[in-house]
């Protein structure tokens, strides 16, 4: 008798109901799927719960989508402990998402020669309630000119905070006036001051896994007109170095469900976000591109468990950085040998090559899930819950017309 088995994909969740409902339906119809070697795997997922545990407990759960633990650090030490004793594969790793912050992201992005715009990390205006902090600081705390310093970055600028999250504290600042007042209210956040590059198009990549959407992101309109669904706004080498930047931040630090934010002039691309332990999925700002998010990580998720993939703690950057040394290496080169790199560790050619032959079917099922009633049912229920009672027929007939277009797109 051939052997089977099934896999738990726990859903360690927030506020979130829209994207949950459409990964656990979108999963239901992976079915089972059949390797090489004759194990039939089965799929299936659960919605985890916060309680005491005891770090010698078994855990059940074979993989988990985590949403929560970035914020709050009870789950985050289960995920810790599930990943080090039991082998829980972790979307993402809160190891890495833990000590390497946006602070850290900037200096190892920069390591390797990406396009960082200029950063500054300023000391706090208030510092730490904490009775020894105030000694060192009295003593050792050297005093520093914010105008000088903002004058040799330039203005416009940004000051947000050095971990960041979720647009938490970013201040766009256009004169003294506006440095002064943003960093007298940022209080005890520890902040950045990041010049700003000229540019054309503001660019946001979602990698899930081996796959990347880079999308037309318009930061300055509602939260539901931002990604514009635009297919060649870049330029070829730009949109090469956008997929490439965000697929190689991931694989740099372990992280598979995450987004970069790049502003882009021309072909030069310059990386300004891309530590995001929660990156938006929501199917009212995402619209167009949700039912692809959700399809691409139900498939990596999938293929993690099914071809038996290991949480790796240890991140091996020496092989990056053997690449930013080498002085024979142009950018363009440096950047295609980081990809090399970054499509090893996710195993691309062997993640395409998987779904094409375990789940030949899906991408026709995720069309139909979106045309039908279940996907407009999440739909319905969240723009209820999130838009007033008057504006919400406006915005049903808005999202519809967006997620209809994908379905028409995909039969073409």
């Amino acid at each position: 008798m051939a052997d089977r088995s099934q896999h738990l994909v726990g859903l360690l969740l927030g506020a979130e109901e829209d994207w949950p409902q459409a990964f656990e339906a979108l999963l239901r119809r992976v079915g089972p799927v059949t390797d090489d070697t004759g194990v039939t795997h089965d799929f299936v997922s659960e919605r985890l719960t916060i309680e005491p545990f005891d770090l010698a407990d078994p855990v059940r759960t074979d993989l988990v989508i985590d949403r929560l633990a970035y914020w709050y650090y009870h789950p985050r030490e289960w995920l810790k402990k599930a990943a080090l004793m039991d082998g829980t594969y972790l979307l993402n790793s809160p190891f890495t998402f833990q000590s390497m912050e946006k602070h850290s992201a900037y200096c190892a992005m920069m390591r390797l020669g990406l396009k960082i715009p200029r950063t500054v990390l300023v000391p706090y205006k208030n510092p730490v309630d904490n009775v020894r902090w105030a000694y060192t600081a009295a003593k050792y705390n050297k005093p520093f000119d914010l105008d000088a310093i903002a004058d040799d970055l330039g203005y416009p600028m940004y000051m947000k905070p050095f971990d960041g999250g979720g647009w938490r504290g970013v201040s766009r600042i256009n004169n003294r006036d506006d440095l002064h007042q943003a960093y007298d209210e940022s209080g005890e956040m520890l902040m950045h001051l990041q010049a700003t590059v000229e540019y054309e198009k503001f660019a946001r990549a979602l990698s899930i896994g081996a796959e990347t959407m880079v999308m037309d992101f318009r930061p300055d309109e509602p939260m539901h007109n931002r990604y514009a669904v635009s297919h060649d706004f870049l330029s070829p080498s730009a949109g090469h170095q956008s997929v490439a930047i965000s697929r190689i931040v991931n694989a740099f630090f372990g992280w598979e469900f995450n987004s970069c934010e790049m502003l882009v002039e021309g072909d030069s691309v310059h990386p300004i976000d891309y530590a995001n332990a929660c990156p938006d999925v929501a199917i009212t700002s995402l619209h167009y591109y949700f039912p692809w998010a959700i399809s691409a990580l139900v498939k990596w998720s999938a293929f993690s468990l099914a071809t038996g993939r290991r949480t790796k703690v240890d991140l091996h950057t020496e092989r990056y950085f053997a690449i930013a040394d080498d002085d024979s290496l142009d950018y363009d080169a440096k950047l295609d040998g980081y990809l090399a790199l970054a499509n090893e560790y996710f195993e691309t050619e062997r993640y395409h090559e998987w779904c094409a032959q375990n789940l030949p079917h899906f991408t026709d099922q995720v069309v139909e899930w979106a045309a039908g009633p279940d996907c407009d049912r999440i739909l319905t229920e969240t723009v209820r819950a999130t838009y007033p009672a008057h504006e919400q027929e406006k915005f049903l007939a808005h999202f519809r017309g967006l997620i209809g277009l994908w379905v028409a797109d995909q039969k073409h």
